[in-house]
Protein backbone atom coordinates (compact mmCIF):
# COMPACT_ATOMS: atom_id res chain seq x y z
CA UNK A 1 0.00 0.00 0.00
CA UNK A 2 1.23 3.60 -1.18
CA UNK A 3 3.40 5.48 2.27
CA UNK A 4 0.83 8.22 1.99
CA UNK A 5 -1.45 6.12 3.66
CA UNK A 6 0.99 4.76 6.29
CA UNK A 7 -0.04 7.20 9.05
CA UNK A 8 -3.65 5.69 8.86
CA UNK A 9 -2.42 2.19 8.95
CA UNK A 10 0.21 3.37 11.76
CA UNK A 11 -3.74 4.83 13.85
CA UNK A 12 -4.87 1.59 12.91
CA UNK A 13 -2.46 -1.19 14.01
CA UNK A 14 -2.44 0.92 16.78
CA UNK A 15 -6.66 -0.14 17.38
CA UNK A 16 -5.78 -3.72 15.49
CA UNK A 17 -2.89 -4.58 19.06
CA UNK A 18 -6.14 -3.07 21.59
CA UNK A 19 -8.70 -5.14 19.74
CA UNK A 20 -6.05 -8.93 19.27
CA UNK A 21 -4.96 -8.22 23.34
CA UNK A 22 -8.83 -7.97 24.46
CA UNK A 23 -9.44 -11.12 21.89
CA UNK A 24 -6.31 -12.95 24.49
CA UNK A 25 -8.42 -12.21 27.18
CA UNK A 26 -11.44 -13.38 25.74
CA UNK A 27 -10.30 -16.33 25.10
CA UNK A 28 -8.57 -17.26 28.17
CA UNK A 29 -11.57 -16.30 30.06
CA UNK A 30 -13.62 -18.82 27.85
CA UNK A 31 -10.97 -21.87 27.81
CA UNK A 32 -8.68 -21.47 31.28
CA UNK A 33 -8.84 -18.47 33.39
CA UNK A 34 -10.09 -19.63 36.84
CA UNK A 35 -14.00 -18.86 37.85
CA UNK A 36 -13.16 -16.16 40.63
CA UNK A 37 -10.94 -14.15 37.55
CA UNK A 38 -14.31 -12.94 36.21
CA UNK A 39 -14.79 -9.53 37.84
CA UNK A 40 -11.17 -8.45 37.32
CA UNK A 41 -11.25 -9.84 33.82
CA UNK A 42 -14.08 -7.94 33.30
CA UNK A 43 -13.02 -4.85 34.55
CA UNK A 44 -9.64 -5.52 32.01
CA UNK A 45 -11.81 -6.19 28.51
CA UNK A 46 -13.47 -3.12 29.53
CA UNK A 47 -10.50 -1.07 29.61
CA UNK A 48 -9.50 -2.37 26.50
CA UNK A 49 -12.23 -2.03 24.41
CA UNK A 50 -12.48 1.34 25.84
CA UNK A 51 -8.84 2.18 24.56
CA UNK A 52 -9.51 0.21 21.15
CA UNK A 53 -12.29 2.40 20.79
CA UNK A 54 -10.66 5.64 21.17
CA UNK A 55 -8.11 5.00 19.31
CA UNK A 56 -10.34 4.21 16.33
CA UNK A 57 -12.40 7.54 16.33
CA UNK A 58 -9.80 10.06 17.68
CA UNK A 59 -9.22 13.00 15.90
CA UNK A 60 -5.74 12.22 14.89
CA UNK A 61 -7.72 8.93 13.08
CA UNK A 62 -9.92 11.67 11.45
CA UNK A 63 -7.30 13.49 9.96
CA UNK A 64 -5.95 10.32 8.72
CA UNK A 65 -8.35 9.38 6.99
CA UNK A 66 -8.88 12.81 5.64
CA UNK A 67 -5.46 12.86 4.29
CA UNK A 68 -5.71 9.00 2.92
CA UNK A 69 -8.39 10.02 1.15
CA UNK A 70 -6.79 12.75 -1.06
CA UNK A 71 -4.04 10.05 -1.24
CA UNK A 72 -6.44 7.96 -3.22
CA UNK A 73 -8.76 10.00 -4.91
CA UNK A 74 -7.10 9.14 -8.48
CA UNK A 75 -6.65 5.13 -7.67
CA UNK A 76 -9.05 2.29 -8.78
CA UNK A 77 -12.11 2.43 -6.62
CA UNK A 78 -11.84 -1.27 -6.35
CA UNK A 79 -8.04 -0.82 -4.88
CA UNK A 80 -7.18 -2.26 -1.64
CA UNK A 81 -5.83 1.41 -0.33
CA UNK A 82 -9.05 3.24 -1.89
CA UNK A 83 -11.07 -0.08 -0.40
CA UNK A 84 -9.36 0.54 3.19
CA UNK A 85 -9.96 4.27 3.19
CA UNK A 86 -13.59 3.87 2.44
CA UNK A 87 -13.95 1.69 5.36
CA UNK A 88 -11.94 3.30 7.94
CA UNK A 89 -14.24 6.20 7.24
CA UNK A 90 -17.27 4.72 7.11
CA UNK A 91 -16.28 3.25 10.57
CA UNK A 92 -14.81 6.34 11.59
CA UNK A 93 -18.19 7.71 11.32
CA UNK A 94 -20.09 5.28 12.77
CA UNK A 95 -18.56 5.00 15.95
CA UNK A 96 -17.72 8.55 16.33
CA UNK A 97 -21.28 8.52 18.03
CA UNK A 98 -21.28 5.72 19.81
CA UNK A 99 -20.52 6.91 23.88
CA UNK A 100 -16.74 5.29 24.87
CA UNK A 101 -18.35 4.99 28.52
CA UNK A 102 -21.02 3.16 26.64
CA UNK A 103 -18.80 0.59 24.57
CA UNK A 104 -16.59 0.40 28.07
CA UNK A 105 -20.19 -0.99 29.51
CA UNK A 106 -21.17 -3.02 27.21
CA UNK A 107 -18.18 -5.25 27.48
CA UNK A 108 -17.49 -5.29 30.89
CA UNK A 109 -21.34 -6.25 31.49
CA UNK A 110 -20.74 -9.10 28.52
CA UNK A 111 -17.90 -10.28 30.89
CA UNK A 112 -20.02 -10.82 33.47
CA UNK A 113 -22.94 -12.16 32.09
CA UNK A 114 -20.77 -14.90 30.16
CA UNK A 115 -19.72 -16.07 33.47
CA UNK A 116 -23.59 -16.15 34.76
CA UNK A 117 -24.71 -17.76 31.62
CA UNK A 118 -22.43 -20.73 31.53
CA UNK A 119 -23.53 -20.98 35.50
CA UNK A 120 -27.03 -20.70 34.78
CA UNK A 121 -26.80 -23.17 31.82
CA UNK A 122 -25.00 -25.73 34.33
CA UNK A 123 -28.07 -26.11 36.77
CA UNK A 124 -30.91 -25.27 34.13
CA UNK A 125 -32.09 -21.94 36.17
CA UNK A 126 -32.34 -18.77 33.91
CA UNK A 127 -33.33 -16.63 37.05
CA UNK A 128 -29.44 -16.23 37.65
CA UNK A 129 -28.79 -15.11 34.31
CA UNK A 130 -31.78 -12.90 33.69
CA UNK A 131 -30.40 -9.98 35.89
CA UNK A 132 -27.44 -9.32 33.99
CA UNK A 133 -29.15 -10.04 30.53
CA UNK A 134 -31.90 -7.35 31.25
CA UNK A 135 -28.92 -4.95 31.99
CA UNK A 136 -27.75 -6.00 28.50
CA UNK A 137 -30.94 -5.68 26.59
CA UNK A 138 -31.18 -2.62 28.14
CA UNK A 139 -27.79 -1.25 26.79
CA UNK A 140 -28.70 -2.62 23.42
CA UNK A 141 -32.14 -0.66 23.14
CA UNK A 142 -29.72 2.27 23.83
CA UNK A 143 -27.79 1.68 20.95
CA UNK A 144 -29.70 2.60 18.17
CA UNK A 145 -30.33 6.01 19.52
CA UNK A 146 -26.95 7.15 18.87
CA UNK A 147 -27.83 7.40 15.29
CA UNK A 148 -30.02 8.76 12.73
CA UNK A 149 -33.09 6.94 13.41
CA UNK A 150 -33.49 3.72 10.81
CA UNK A 151 -36.64 1.82 9.63
CA UNK A 152 -36.41 -0.10 12.27
CA UNK A 153 -33.81 0.13 15.12
CA UNK A 154 -33.33 -3.45 14.95
CA UNK A 155 -31.37 -2.36 11.81
CA UNK A 156 -28.47 -0.71 13.67
CA UNK A 157 -28.24 -4.17 15.21
CA UNK A 158 -27.85 -6.17 11.89
CA UNK A 159 -25.33 -3.36 10.10
CA UNK A 160 -22.83 -4.39 12.52
CA UNK A 161 -22.95 -7.48 11.42
CA UNK A 162 -23.81 -7.39 7.92
CA UNK A 163 -23.42 -3.53 6.52
CA UNK A 164 -26.71 -2.51 4.33
CA UNK A 165 -28.89 -5.91 6.06
CA UNK A 166 -31.82 -4.46 6.84
CA UNK A 167 -34.90 -6.24 9.34
CA UNK A 168 -37.33 -6.04 6.10
CA UNK A 169 -34.74 -7.92 3.92
CA UNK A 170 -34.31 -10.30 6.57
CA UNK A 171 -37.72 -10.84 6.67
CA UNK A 172 -38.45 -10.65 2.86
CA UNK A 173 -35.91 -14.19 2.75
CA UNK A 174 -37.01 -15.79 5.68
CA UNK A 175 -40.98 -15.67 5.44
CA UNK A 176 -40.84 -17.54 2.29
CA UNK A 177 -38.14 -19.41 3.31
CA UNK A 178 -39.89 -20.61 6.70
CA UNK A 179 -42.66 -22.23 4.41
CA UNK A 180 -40.44 -24.19 2.02
CA UNK A 181 -38.48 -25.49 4.72
CA UNK A 182 -41.42 -26.32 6.92
CA UNK A 183 -43.03 -28.40 3.79
CA UNK A 184 -39.96 -29.93 3.33
CA UNK A 185 -40.19 -31.31 7.27
CA UNK A 186 -43.38 -32.53 6.37
CA UNK A 187 -42.65 -34.50 3.49
CA UNK A 188 -39.56 -36.05 4.88
CA UNK A 189 -41.35 -36.91 8.34
CA UNK A 190 -44.10 -38.83 6.04
CA UNK A 191 -41.25 -40.80 4.57
CA UNK A 192 -40.50 -42.78 7.53
CA UNK A 193 -38.10 -42.70 10.51
CA UNK A 194 -34.52 -43.19 9.84
CA UNK A 195 -32.39 -45.02 12.69
CA UNK A 196 -29.63 -43.09 14.48
CA UNK A 197 -29.77 -44.65 17.42
CA UNK A 198 -26.31 -45.95 17.21
CA UNK A 199 -24.71 -42.38 17.49
CA UNK A 200 -26.21 -41.96 21.15
CA UNK A 201 -23.92 -44.40 22.65
CA UNK A 202 -21.48 -44.03 25.03
CA UNK A 203 -18.39 -41.98 22.40
CA UNK A 204 -15.32 -41.62 24.55
CA UNK A 205 -14.53 -37.88 25.04
CA UNK A 206 -10.61 -38.46 24.45
CA UNK A 207 -11.05 -40.51 21.33
CA UNK A 208 -13.72 -38.08 19.85
CA UNK A 209 -11.18 -34.92 20.89
CA UNK A 210 -8.46 -36.95 18.64
CA UNK A 211 -10.77 -37.52 15.68
CA UNK A 212 -11.62 -33.91 15.67
CA UNK A 213 -7.83 -32.84 15.47
CA UNK A 214 -7.07 -35.86 12.66
CA UNK A 215 -9.93 -34.41 10.77
CA UNK A 216 -8.41 -31.14 11.14
CA UNK A 217 -4.92 -32.16 9.72
CA UNK A 218 -7.14 -34.01 7.34
CA UNK A 219 -8.93 -30.50 5.91
CA UNK A 220 -5.94 -28.39 6.20
CA UNK A 221 -5.77 -26.54 9.36
CA UNK A 222 -2.36 -25.10 10.28
CA UNK A 223 -1.75 -26.14 13.82
CA UNK A 224 1.40 -24.13 13.27
CA UNK A 225 -1.24 -20.69 13.32
CA UNK A 226 -3.60 -21.61 15.32
CA UNK A 227 -4.99 -24.37 18.47
CA UNK A 228 -7.74 -25.94 19.53
CA UNK A 229 -9.35 -26.34 22.90
CA UNK A 230 -12.48 -26.70 24.84
CA UNK A 231 -14.98 -24.58 25.92
CA UNK A 232 -18.85 -24.51 27.38
CA UNK A 233 -19.95 -23.09 23.44
CA UNK A 234 -17.67 -23.60 20.17
CA UNK A 235 -16.36 -20.05 19.07
CA UNK A 236 -13.32 -18.89 16.87
CA UNK A 237 -10.85 -16.47 17.97
CA UNK A 238 -8.33 -14.64 15.67
CA UNK A 239 -5.32 -12.59 17.38
CA UNK A 240 -3.95 -11.89 13.88
CA UNK A 241 -2.79 -13.49 10.49
CA UNK A 242 -1.08 -16.10 12.38
CA UNK A 243 -2.77 -17.15 15.18
CA UNK A 244 -6.49 -17.89 14.87
CA UNK A 245 -7.93 -20.31 17.10
CA UNK A 246 -10.53 -22.38 17.73
CA UNK A 247 -12.84 -24.48 20.46
CA UNK A 248 -15.15 -27.40 20.41
CA UNK A 249 -17.15 -29.19 22.83
CA UNK A 250 -17.89 -33.10 23.36
CA UNK A 251 -20.56 -35.22 24.21
CA UNK A 252 -19.87 -38.70 25.60
CA UNK A 253 -23.74 -40.00 24.53
CA UNK A 254 -23.56 -38.54 20.85
CA UNK A 255 -21.32 -38.67 18.62
CA UNK A 256 -20.48 -36.34 15.84
CA UNK A 257 -21.61 -32.96 17.94
CA UNK A 258 -18.12 -32.56 18.16
CA UNK A 259 -17.02 -33.24 15.17
CA UNK A 260 -19.37 -31.05 13.18
CA UNK A 261 -18.86 -28.39 15.48
CA UNK A 262 -15.43 -28.91 15.12
CA UNK A 263 -15.56 -28.71 11.25
CA UNK A 264 -17.86 -25.55 11.29
CA UNK A 265 -15.06 -23.15 13.56
CA UNK A 266 -12.29 -24.55 10.96
CA UNK A 267 -14.22 -22.77 8.38
CA UNK A 268 -14.11 -19.76 9.77
CA UNK A 269 -10.70 -20.18 10.79
CA UNK A 270 -9.58 -20.84 7.42
CA UNK A 271 -11.16 -17.26 6.24
CA UNK A 272 -9.32 -15.70 8.41
CA UNK A 273 -5.98 -17.71 8.22
CA UNK A 274 -6.43 -16.94 4.48
CA UNK A 275 -6.16 -13.26 4.22
CA UNK A 276 -4.04 -11.21 2.12
CA UNK A 277 -0.88 -10.42 4.06
CA UNK A 278 -0.95 -7.10 3.16
CA UNK A 279 -4.04 -6.59 4.84
CA UNK A 280 -3.09 -7.48 8.85
CA UNK A 281 -3.14 -4.97 10.89
CA UNK A 282 -5.66 -2.85 9.34
CA UNK A 283 -10.07 -2.61 9.32
CA UNK A 284 -9.18 -5.27 6.19
CA UNK A 285 -8.69 -7.66 8.91
CA UNK A 286 -11.73 -7.64 10.92
CA UNK A 287 -14.87 -9.62 9.12
CA UNK A 288 -17.54 -6.94 7.00
CA UNK A 289 -19.76 -9.51 6.73
CA UNK A 290 -20.88 -12.48 9.24
CA UNK A 291 -23.08 -13.73 6.23
CA UNK A 292 -20.28 -14.50 4.25
CA UNK A 293 -18.05 -15.80 7.58
CA UNK A 294 -20.87 -18.20 8.45
CA UNK A 295 -21.14 -19.22 4.56
CA UNK A 296 -17.44 -20.26 5.13
CA UNK A 297 -18.18 -22.28 8.21
CA UNK A 298 -21.65 -23.88 6.85
CA UNK A 299 -19.71 -24.70 4.21
CA UNK A 300 -17.52 -27.13 6.16
CA UNK A 301 -19.89 -28.47 8.21
CA UNK A 302 -22.49 -29.06 5.85
CA UNK A 303 -21.47 -29.09 2.08
CA UNK A 304 -18.68 -31.03 3.04
CA UNK A 305 -18.71 -32.42 6.08
CA UNK A 306 -22.35 -34.22 5.53
CA UNK A 307 -21.13 -35.12 1.85
CA UNK A 308 -21.07 -38.59 1.51
CA UNK A 309 -17.81 -38.15 -0.44
CA UNK A 310 -16.43 -36.58 2.89
CA UNK A 311 -17.63 -40.04 5.19
CA UNK A 312 -15.93 -42.02 1.91
CA UNK A 313 -12.91 -40.62 3.03
CA UNK A 314 -13.13 -40.46 6.62
CA UNK A 315 -15.26 -43.10 7.69
CA UNK A 316 -12.85 -45.81 8.10
CA UNK A 317 -11.05 -43.60 10.80
CA UNK A 318 -14.13 -43.21 12.50
CA UNK A 319 -14.89 -47.23 12.51
CA UNK A 320 -11.12 -47.57 13.74
CA UNK A 321 -11.58 -45.35 16.42
CA UNK A 322 -14.59 -46.63 17.94
CA UNK A 323 -15.30 -50.43 16.41
CA UNK A 324 -17.67 -51.20 19.15
CA UNK A 325 -20.22 -48.48 17.90
CA UNK A 326 -19.54 -48.18 14.53
CA UNK A 327 -17.56 -51.32 13.17
CA UNK A 328 -20.70 -52.87 11.91
CA UNK A 329 -22.42 -49.82 10.57
CA UNK A 330 -22.20 -49.70 7.01
CA UNK A 331 -21.12 -45.88 5.15
CA UNK A 332 -24.59 -46.07 3.58
CA UNK A 333 -26.41 -46.24 7.03
CA UNK A 334 -24.06 -43.94 8.78
CA UNK A 335 -24.69 -41.10 6.49
CA UNK A 336 -28.18 -41.47 6.51
CA UNK A 337 -28.38 -41.05 10.26
CA UNK A 338 -25.75 -38.15 10.61
CA UNK A 339 -27.95 -36.60 8.17
CA UNK A 340 -31.89 -37.28 9.87
CA UNK A 341 -34.20 -35.10 9.75
CA UNK A 342 -35.72 -34.66 13.08
CA UNK A 343 -36.98 -31.57 14.58
CA UNK A 344 -34.86 -31.30 17.77
CA UNK A 345 -34.38 -28.60 20.74
CA UNK A 346 -30.52 -27.62 20.08
CA UNK A 347 -29.64 -25.40 17.48
CA UNK A 348 -25.91 -26.71 17.27
CA UNK A 349 -27.04 -30.11 16.81
CA UNK A 350 -29.74 -29.85 13.93
CA UNK A 351 -29.87 -31.05 10.69
CA UNK A 352 -29.75 -29.07 8.12
CA UNK A 353 -33.71 -29.18 7.10
CA UNK A 354 -34.65 -27.86 9.96
CA UNK A 355 -31.71 -25.15 11.43
CA UNK A 356 -33.06 -22.07 9.63
CA UNK A 357 -36.33 -22.40 11.68
CA UNK A 358 -33.81 -22.21 15.17
CA UNK A 359 -32.82 -18.93 13.69
CA UNK A 360 -36.15 -17.64 12.64
CA UNK A 361 -36.96 -17.77 16.27
CA UNK A 362 -34.58 -16.38 17.54
CA UNK A 363 -34.31 -13.66 15.36
CA UNK A 364 -37.64 -12.96 15.76
CA UNK A 365 -37.49 -12.45 19.55
CA UNK A 366 -34.77 -10.25 18.95
CA UNK A 367 -36.78 -8.14 17.51
CA UNK A 368 -39.44 -8.20 19.72
CA UNK A 369 -36.99 -7.52 22.92
CA UNK A 370 -35.82 -4.28 20.95
CA UNK A 371 -39.25 -3.31 20.09
CA UNK A 372 -39.98 -3.32 23.91
CA UNK A 373 -43.01 -6.13 23.28
CA UNK A 374 -40.97 -8.73 25.08
CA UNK A 375 -39.13 -8.91 28.56
CA UNK A 376 -36.31 -10.37 29.63
CA UNK A 377 -38.50 -12.18 32.30
CA UNK A 378 -40.75 -13.40 29.57
CA UNK A 379 -38.31 -14.95 27.37
CA UNK A 380 -38.30 -18.49 28.24
CA UNK A 381 -42.33 -19.25 27.81
CA UNK A 382 -41.71 -16.95 24.59
CA UNK A 383 -39.04 -19.35 23.20
CA UNK A 384 -40.87 -22.36 24.23
CA UNK A 385 -43.89 -20.93 22.57
CA UNK A 386 -42.07 -20.44 19.66
CA UNK A 387 -40.03 -24.23 19.57
CA UNK A 388 -43.65 -25.01 20.07
CA UNK A 389 -45.10 -23.41 17.24
CA UNK A 390 -41.95 -24.13 14.42
CA UNK A 391 -40.63 -27.09 15.18
CA UNK A 392 -43.02 -29.37 17.29
CA UNK A 393 -40.92 -29.69 20.45
CA UNK A 394 -41.07 -27.86 23.54
CA UNK A 395 -37.79 -27.88 25.56
CA UNK A 396 -38.33 -29.68 29.10
CA UNK A 397 -35.65 -26.80 31.37
CA UNK A 398 -33.91 -23.66 30.75
CA UNK A 399 -30.46 -25.51 29.12
CA UNK A 400 -32.80 -27.45 26.15
CA UNK A 401 -34.52 -23.57 25.82
CA UNK A 402 -33.43 -20.13 26.31
CA UNK A 403 -29.79 -21.14 28.18
CA UNK A 404 -28.55 -22.90 24.99
CA UNK A 405 -27.15 -20.02 22.88
CA UNK A 406 -23.87 -17.96 24.40
CA UNK A 407 -24.52 -14.99 22.27
CA UNK A 408 -27.35 -12.99 24.11
CA UNK A 409 -24.76 -12.96 27.06
CA UNK A 410 -22.21 -11.15 25.21
CA UNK A 411 -24.70 -8.62 23.87
CA UNK A 412 -24.58 -9.94 20.15
CA UNK A 413 -27.97 -9.16 19.27
CA UNK A 414 -28.13 -8.80 15.68
CA UNK A 415 -25.69 -12.32 15.17
CA UNK A 416 -28.28 -14.65 14.84
CA UNK A 417 -29.71 -13.75 11.12
CA UNK A 418 -26.60 -14.43 9.67
CA UNK A 419 -26.30 -18.01 10.41
CA UNK A 420 -29.34 -18.91 8.49
CA UNK A 421 -28.30 -15.86 5.36
CA UNK A 422 -24.55 -17.44 5.94
CA UNK A 423 -26.50 -21.02 4.58
CA UNK A 424 -27.82 -19.61 1.35
CA UNK A 425 -24.48 -18.15 0.71
CA UNK A 426 -22.45 -21.21 1.31
CA UNK A 427 -25.07 -23.14 -1.09
CA UNK A 428 -25.03 -20.27 -3.58
CA UNK A 429 -21.09 -20.08 -3.55
CA UNK A 430 -21.07 -23.96 -3.52
CA UNK A 431 -22.50 -24.19 -7.12
CA UNK A 432 -20.08 -21.95 -8.38
CA UNK A 433 -17.46 -23.82 -6.95
CA UNK A 434 -18.16 -27.19 -8.31
CA UNK A 435 -19.05 -25.85 -11.65
CA UNK A 436 -15.43 -24.13 -11.39
CA UNK A 437 -13.88 -27.79 -9.77
CA UNK A 438 -15.90 -30.58 -11.51
CA UNK A 439 -13.98 -33.14 -10.15
CA UNK A 440 -14.49 -31.63 -6.45
CA UNK A 441 -16.71 -34.87 -5.28
CA UNK A 442 -13.93 -37.07 -6.21
CA UNK A 443 -11.09 -34.94 -4.49
CA UNK A 444 -12.89 -34.94 -1.20
CA UNK A 445 -13.66 -38.16 -1.14
CA UNK A 446 -9.82 -39.20 -2.00
CA UNK A 447 -8.98 -36.67 1.23
CA UNK A 448 -7.49 -33.75 -0.91
CA UNK A 449 -8.75 -30.64 -0.25
CA UNK A 450 -6.13 -28.16 -1.87
CA UNK A 451 -8.06 -27.10 -4.82
CA UNK A 452 -11.19 -26.12 -2.38
CA UNK A 453 -8.89 -23.94 -0.43
CA UNK A 454 -7.17 -22.52 -3.15
CA UNK A 455 -10.44 -21.33 -4.61
CA UNK A 456 -11.79 -20.30 -1.26
CA UNK A 457 -8.56 -18.46 -0.72
CA UNK A 458 -8.62 -16.68 -4.03
CA UNK A 459 -12.49 -15.61 -4.25
CA UNK A 460 -13.15 -15.26 -0.54
CA UNK A 461 -10.71 -15.28 2.04
CA UNK A 462 -7.91 -13.06 0.51
CA UNK A 463 -9.97 -9.99 0.56
CA UNK A 464 -11.23 -9.63 3.89
CA UNK A 465 -13.42 -6.81 4.83
CA UNK A 466 -12.64 -5.47 1.29
CA UNK A 467 -16.36 -6.57 0.35
CA UNK A 468 -20.15 -6.67 1.94
CA UNK A 469 -22.27 -9.97 1.51
CA UNK A 470 -24.16 -8.40 -1.29
CA UNK A 471 -21.21 -6.79 -3.52
CA UNK A 472 -18.90 -10.26 -2.92
CA UNK A 473 -21.54 -12.54 -3.59
CA UNK A 474 -22.20 -10.79 -6.90
CA UNK A 475 -18.69 -10.41 -8.32
CA UNK A 476 -18.49 -14.46 -7.51
CA UNK A 477 -21.26 -15.94 -8.52
CA UNK A 478 -23.35 -13.57 -10.78
CA UNK A 479 -25.97 -12.47 -8.49
CA UNK A 480 -27.01 -11.34 -5.41
CA UNK A 481 -27.68 -13.32 -2.40
CA UNK A 482 -31.12 -15.94 -3.10
CA UNK A 483 -32.33 -18.45 -1.57
CA UNK A 484 -32.88 -20.64 -4.53
CA UNK A 485 -29.18 -22.94 -4.69
CA UNK A 486 -29.90 -23.46 -0.97
CA UNK A 487 -33.35 -24.60 -1.79
CA UNK A 488 -32.14 -26.96 -4.73
CA UNK A 489 -29.15 -28.38 -2.12
CA UNK A 490 -32.04 -29.16 0.19
CA UNK A 491 -34.03 -30.39 -2.03
CA UNK A 492 -31.98 -32.60 -4.21
CA UNK A 493 -29.73 -34.31 -0.88
CA UNK A 494 -32.94 -35.19 0.84
CA UNK A 495 -35.11 -35.94 -1.58
CA UNK A 496 -32.17 -38.68 -2.60
CA UNK A 497 -31.79 -39.65 1.27
CA UNK A 498 -35.74 -39.75 1.77
CA UNK A 499 -36.48 -41.30 -1.60
CA UNK A 500 -38.82 -38.09 -2.28
CA UNK A 501 -39.72 -37.41 -6.03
Amino acid sequence: MTDALQPLRDRMREHMDLYHAASVLIWDQRTYMPEAGTEARSQQLALLSRLAHERLTSDEMGEAIEAAREAVAGMDPDSDEARLVRLAARRYEKLRRVPAEYVQERMRLSTLGNQAWEQARAKSDFGHFAPYLKQIVDLVREYPGFFEPADHPYDRLIEDYDPGMTTAQVRQVFDPLRQEQVALVRRIAEAGPVDDSFLKQHYDPDRQLALTVEALKAIGYDFRRGRQDLSAHPFTISFGLNDVRITTRVLPERFGSALFSTLHEAGHAFYNLGLDPSMEHTLLEKELSMTIHESQSRLWENLVGRSLAFWRFFYPRVQQAFPGQLGEVDLETFHRAINKVEPSLIRVQADEATYNLHIMLRFELEVALLEGNLEVSDLPEAWNEKMEKYLGVRPQNDAQGVLQDVHWSESLMGYFPTYALGNLAAAQLWETITADIPNLEDQIAAGRFVDLHAWLRETVHRHGAKFDAPELLERVTGRPLTAEPYLRYLKTKFGALYGLD
